[in-house]
Order: C-alpha cells, then sequence, then structure tokens
C-alpha cells in the first residue's frame, strides 16, 4: 500500500482502511463485539490497549509519572494534558 491508498472498505459504513487489520478493528464497532474481557469484573472491551488501561482501575497501576512534580497518571493522554500546567 502507497502514499494514502485505503484498498479496505467497511460493507456498513464504507469507511476504508489502509491496513485490513484497522479494518477488522474498526468492524467490531458494528457487530457489539468485545473480545477482550476484564479478569475482574464484567466489562469487556473491542481493543487490548482499551483492557490494558481499564485494568489499571484495579490495579491502581499508574505508569505515567511527571517529570515536573509527584503526580502520576494511568494514560499517557492524561499526563500529556497535566504537563500544560506547568508551562
Amino acid at each position: 500500500v502507497h502514499g494514502g491508498e485505503k484498498p479496505f472498505a467497511c460493507g456498513h459504513c464504507g469507511r476504508r482502511f489502509r491496513l485490513k487489520y484497522h479494518l477488522s478493528r474498526h468492524q467490531r464497532v458494528h457487530t457489539g463485539e468485545r473480545p477482550f474481557p476484564c479478569p475482574t469484573c464484567p466489562m469487556a472491551f473491542r481493543e487490548k490497549s482499551a483492557l490494558t488501561v481499564h485494568q489499571r482501575v484495579h490495579t491502581g497501576e499508574r505508569p505515567f509519572p511527571c517529570p515536573t512534580c509527584p503526580m502520576a497518571f494511568k494514560e499517557k493522554t492524561a499526563l500529556t494534558i497535566h504537563q500544560r500546567i506547568h508551562t
């Protein structure tokens, strides 16, 4: 696949994807499939990365520490937003 070419189209909505894997992942929006269950609670997720982030609710893990202050975050995006207060 070259450049912006997106040869894989969703049969439900027509959205196009560069990689077949991205199409397969997207189709879960339409099917409701959630193949990644949480082993601790009844929740399940469409993507493994979402399960990983969710599990931090149960473990308390905060792997993204702020380099400027003592705060730490469960998600990198939350750290990025937080760091704006230091600028």
